[in-house]
């Protein structure tokens, strides 16, 4: 079902999801958003300010050649207009156009802010390729460039583009005073443009010394004390834009407002991070990527604090902790996460060159900063952002005041709360099983309808491999299937999906799952994981799926189980766009090579049902992987098609794969 998420239809169905406490706080946004069309107050006035909270002595020094030679390259490319947003090439950064769309060459209207009609693409263009250059995330990195080489060429490029973006985006005008997390993230980078472009003789005559940033700044604060997520929207962008206004008040702390600001923003950050992440330390949200943003953001938020002597409740801390060691722990062997729920490449703050490997990069700063655990996997890479925030942050180990916290003495492998089991076996086998919530909040913004499906990788190589996420505006079509239960490895009964989608970021119905058997205990001597998880999604039906990985013969089998009446099924195996498939029959040969050299295993697929391979189909879309936002590219999947009947003892399908070697 395609659903224009502008239509009355959908309003009513999103008003359905939302609390009278949140009707009622959207009501007097909207009243304000009115008064303020009117009413744009004039920033107060500024004498003497001074940004104080530099990089202390010796930071820059610390700076592996490695990563500043990848941030020089990537600073060199971007001061000749190139760059690549989400599977789009630009070429024309030596003077963007901030209104623009690169993908569809449409500009966005002018006009009041709130009556842009941004989800319009028609009318808009791409609102994701037009808010990603102005998070000003590419200005962190000639800010870096000039911090590490001295070279002015960068800073004076930095600034340029800061007059240009605030005399073309004067507050309340235009798309980019929309969103709260483009708002709160755009902040973040100020506050650290600031801060790397600290040795420049011009640095304060761009900001302190300069009326017009001096007005952005306190409007971009106003903004988000006025309207923050609420709600079922609560998720990662009120981390966002409590982070980004914490980062401001503290950095930029020159208004009248700036202390009830930085107290609010605290407050908020310390209830949202505590309400988006689990005990296990796993994101809500269940989207992975998203982890890795709302980790970003939080250590940022803490290195602001540290660097300006703020204080930040304890709980903070430990949440970040928590959710360090959390990834630490379901990372494969090559320190990828799995690939869960919704991904648009979104980051807190960007300081590095292309080819750095963010998660190596989030867990060296954690070993920095909290210190790593015996069973953390190694990090070898390097990266700008690690010494930059250690410079900052304080050490967890050397705060008198933070709890003292368990740590998993062993790496844990079930996360109870979140649902997901990661098992592992020889040669670098590695499952991710899915049995936990449909999202986060009452929307699910992010889920996709993935319930008990699993993600197999061979040495980091993707064999069953979860397709991704590709788009969110504009091709409902593709957005329909990324996040579709055909579009994972799991079970689809009567060709419809376990939850019920109301649009591109509202789920009305959600699937309930539960983990029977999650035994992730040590198998190194030969024995066998296993794990068991049942959902409700399909009416009359209960789809319970058991999965075993036997270490001693490096085989995998994975058990389905359809309980109720007679209902077609439709089985699905996503395959990674490395992986070659020969089917016949029911029977598969994969191949791929990894480090030049061949590897393969054998799929053998339950003879119940009918198989075909699928590459590359568009109508209706099947047979693709997305390994960004943006980008997506032909990759076969197997699907078998036939019928299930609990009453008959025909609702169990077996499916074993064998890797050889």
């Amino acid at each position: 079902m395609t659903v224009n998420s502008g239509s009355p239809g959908w309003y009513l169905r999103r008003l359905s999801r939302m609390g009278p406490r949140e009707v009622a706080g959207r009501v007097g946004d909207a009243v304000r958003r009115r008064r303020w069309r009117s009413a744009r107050p004039d920033c107060p006035s500024v004498t003497g300010a001074r940004f104080t909270a530099v990089l202390p002595a010796g930071t820059i020094a610390a700076v592996s050649p490695d990563a500043a030679k990848r941030l020089i390259a990537e600073a060199d490319r971007l001061m000749c207009g190139h760059t690549e947003y989400f599977g789009v090439v630009r070429d024309d950064l030596a003077d963007p156009d901030w209104w623009c769309d690169p993908k569809t060459g449409r500009r966005a209207p002018w006009g009041y802010a709130f009556n842009v009609p941004y989800r319009n693409e028609d009318a808009v263009g791409d609102i994701k390729q037009i808010w990603e250059l102005s998070r000003h995330q590419y200005l962190t990195v000639l800010a870096a460039a000039y911090a590490i080489t001295g070279d002015e060429r960068y800073a004076e490029r930095v600034a340029a583009h800061l007059r240009s973006w605030w005399a073309a985006n004067p507050p309340l005008r235009g798309v980019h005073w929309i969103s709260g997390i483009e708002l709160g993230i755009r902040l973040l980078s100020w506050v650290w443009i600031r801060r790397l472009l600290d040795g420049w003789p011009g640095v304060a005559g761009l900001f302190e010394g300069n009326p017009v940033a001096l007005n952005q700044i306190w409007h971009h604060q106003r903004w988000l004390a006025a309207f923050p997520s609420r709600g079922s929207s609560a998720n990662n962008h009120v981390i966002a834009e409590a982070a980004g206004q914490f980062a401001a008040a503290c950095a930029f702390g020159w208004f009248p407002s700036s202390a009830r600001w930085r107290a609010g923003a605290l407050r908020s950050l310390e209830r949202q991070l505590r309400r988006n992440t689990f005990d296990s330390g796993l994101n809500r949200e269940l989207a992975t990527e998203y982890h890795g943003l709302v980790l970003e953001l939080g250590l940022a938020a803490v290195a602001e604090a540290d660097a300006t002597r703020v204080p930040v409740p304890a709980s903070i801390r430990l949440v970040l902790l928590r959710m360090t060691d959390a990834l630490a722990a379901v990372v494969d062997s090559r320190l990828r996460p799995p690939r869960q729920g919704d991904a648009d490449d979104g980051h807190g703050l960007v300081v590095d060159g292309t080819g750095t490997d963010r998660w190596a990069s989030l867990l060296a700063t954690g070993d920095a900063v909290f210190g790593r655990l015996a069973w953390w996997p190694e990090v070898t890479g390097t990266d700008v952002r690690t010494p930059l925030l250690a410079a900052l942050i304080r050490p967890y180990a050397k705060i008198a005041a933070a709890p003292v916290v368990t740590r998993p003495p062993s790496r844990p492998g079930h996360f109870a709360d979140a649902g997901l089991t990661v098992l592992r076996g020889p040669g670098e086998i590695w499952c991710r099983c899915d049995g936990g919530p449909h999202g986060f909040l009452s929307i699910a913004a992010h889920a996709h309808a993935d319930a008990l499906s699993v993600e197999v990788r061979h040495d980091g190589v993707d064999v069953l491999a979860d397709p991704g996420t590709f788009c969110y505006h504009g091709q409902p079509e593709w957005r329909q299937y990324f996040r579709s239960t055909l579009g994972h490895n799991t079970l689809q009964v009567d060709g419809g999906d376990q939850s019920v989608s109301g649009g591109p970021f509202l789920w009305t119905r959600h699937a309930r799952s539960r983990v029977l058997t999650a035994d992730t205990s040590d198998t190194s001597d030969g024995g066998t994981a296993r794990w068991c998880a049942e959902h409700d999604g399909y009416q009359r039906s209960v789809h319970r799926r058991r999965v075993e990985l036997a270490t001693a013969n490096q085989e995998l089998t994975v058990v389905d189980e359809v309980r109720g009446p007679r209902r077609d099924v439709r089985l699905a195996f996503h395959l990674g766009p490395a992986i070659a498939a020969d089917l016949a029959g029911n029977r598969a040969v994969l191949t791929w090579t990894r480090d030049g050299e061949g590897r393969s295993a054998v799929l053998d697929l339950p003879g119940q049902l009918s198989w075909r391979a699928h590459r590359g189909e568009t109508d209706p879309p099947l047979g693709w992987y997305s390994a960004g936002f943006g980008r997506k590219e032909p990759a076969t999947t197997l699907v078998g098609t036939g019928f299930a009947d609990g009453t008959a003892l025909l609702g169990e399908f077996t499916t074993v794969l064998r890797f050889h070697g």
